[in-house]
């Protein structure tokens, strides 16, 4: 039987993370608050931004700035869109 959580990005019951992305409670929070769907929208989404910005993952604050964009992300926020992009059409 497939996991379930109430996810805070959709506010509605969603397939949840196989496993925490993160060791401790970080990871806990996510893992139970985060669906896959919403996971893997944030992950795509993070990609372009470090690539958008050219940003080195050894540098704390890129870190940090990545952490506070995923919140946002997820809760409904005002977060970092990569510059010109634009979403294929369906």
């Amino acid at each position: 039987m497939t996991r379930t959580v109430m996810c805070r990005k959709y506010k509605e019951e969603l397939e949840g993370l196989d496993n925490p992305p993160y060791p401790g409670p970080k990871g806990k929070d996510i893992y139970d608050t985060v669906s896959k769907k919403a996971w893997q929208e944030w992950t795509n989404h993070q990609t372009m931004i470090i690539n958008e910005k050219h940003l080195s993952m050894m540098d704390p604050k890129t870190r940090e700035f990545l952490q506070s964009e995923l919140q946002k992300f997820m809760d409904g926020g005002d977060y970092e869109k990569a510059e010109g992009y634009v979403p294929p059409s369906k």
